[in-house]
């Protein structure tokens, strides 16, 4: 049972992720609001679509602009018209506490059932700015008492909805396939070094087995694109990038196809595995960060930070990539032992 343990919690550790992971309800939260654009001095009505909601069942329905960080104006519902849509008045003062023409405000809707739910700075205020105005007894400082939801809830971010869920995998195979490069990575330098054939099946094992979760990635991160941006492929540097590293990987195999020469093989192979974890990094990690990129993490979009990666899905993002890469280590070894299946017969013929 000593050697198998891993194994199992592997196999534990991948049912928990797709059995939690698609199972957990998203939190509630706003997908549109109807104007977007309004005027200082006039009474708005503002019409809110939302995503898992409960407005007709709610006893209180509420609604804040907020503009900066401490100045809320709060609104009235004026009809409930089903689960996920309410319409708010708000009476927009003349001047909103800001010195811009052109003002962004939040909008956040609140209940007892479903808690708060954001839609930021998806609201624009034109006004002529006035810095003598009042705005006390109109804005708030801060809003009535808002409810925040206790139970275990995926946070929902805006465009990528149920698809948030494919955090668990096209993200986590990405990192379990670096973690097994660098194993390969390591045992190709340990060949290079030693001479030792063994240390280049396993690199080869381990980088097989990395690849294939590569490949994974491009193809779980292409379904995701077709369901956030509207295509299954975009101009977008990091896919771009992240495609051209993976066709520098897939070299590698080809290289090792075309040498029959055994040693042949295992030196240009660990020397090539070197240089394409090289030029892996500036690829996907150096590159795409000095441009913009719709892809999180460049361009300025934030990457598993709060925004994107709360409490809740670090429970089952973390403990996805431990359990992808314990199976891809399984795998590895696996084929490291068909590796050395095939050189005995070889050695007995």
């Amino acid at each position: 049972m000593n050697q198998w343990w891993w194994k199992v919690l592997g196999i534990v550790l991948i049912f928990y992720t797709v059995i939690v992971g698609m199972l957990t309800p998203l939190k509630p939260g706003v997908i549109d609001v109807s104007p977007q654009r309004i005027e200082a001095g006039m009474d708005v009505t503002i019409s809110v679509t939302g995503y898992n909601n409960h407005f007709n069942e709610a006893k209180e329905n509420r609604a804040y602009l907020k503009v900066g960080e401490s100045s809320f104006l709060p609104g009235e519902p004026v009809e409930i018209m089903d689960h996920n849509t309410i319409k708010f008045q708000f009476n927009i003062p003349e001047v909103v506490p800001s010195s811009d023409s052109l003002v962004r405000a939040s909008l956040t809707v609140d209940n007892e059932i479903d808690g708060y739910s954001l839609y930021p700075n998806g609201v624009f205020i034109k006004q002529i700015p006035d810095e003598d105005y009042n705005h006390s007894g109109v804005w708030l400082d801060r809003p009535d008492q808002i409810h925040d939801l206790s139970s275990f809830r995926f946070p929902y971010r805006s465009i990528l909805n149920e698809t948030i869920r494919n955090t668990f995998f096209h993200i986590t195979l990405w990192f379990s396939m670096f973690i097994l490069l660098i194993a390969g990575l390591y045992y190709a330098i340990k060949y290079l070094t030693t001479k030792k054939l063994d240390y280049d099946h396993r690199s080869k094992s381990l980088t097989v087995v990395a690849i294939l979760f590569g490949v994974m990635g491009i193809i779980t991160g292409s379904i995701w694109a077709r369901f956030t941006w509207g295509a299954w492929w975009t101009p977008d540097v990091k896919l771009n990038m992240s495609a051209v590293a993976m066709l520098i990987y897939l070299a590698y195999l080809v290289l090792r196809g075309s040498i029959k020469d055994q040693d042949q093989e295992a030196r240009l192979a660990s020397a090539y595995n070197i240089f394409a974890f090289v030029a892996l990094i500036p690829l996907v990690f150096v590159i795409p960060r000095l441009t913009d990129s719709l892809h999180p993490g460049n361009g300025g979009n934030p990457a598993l930070g709060g925004e994107d990666l709360d409490n809740t899905l670090r429970m089952i993002f973390y403990p996805s990539i431990l359990g992808l890469t314990l199976i891809g280590v399984w795998m590895a070894s696996l084929y490291y032992r068909v590796i050395k299946a095939k050189e005995k017969i070889l050695l007995g013929s």
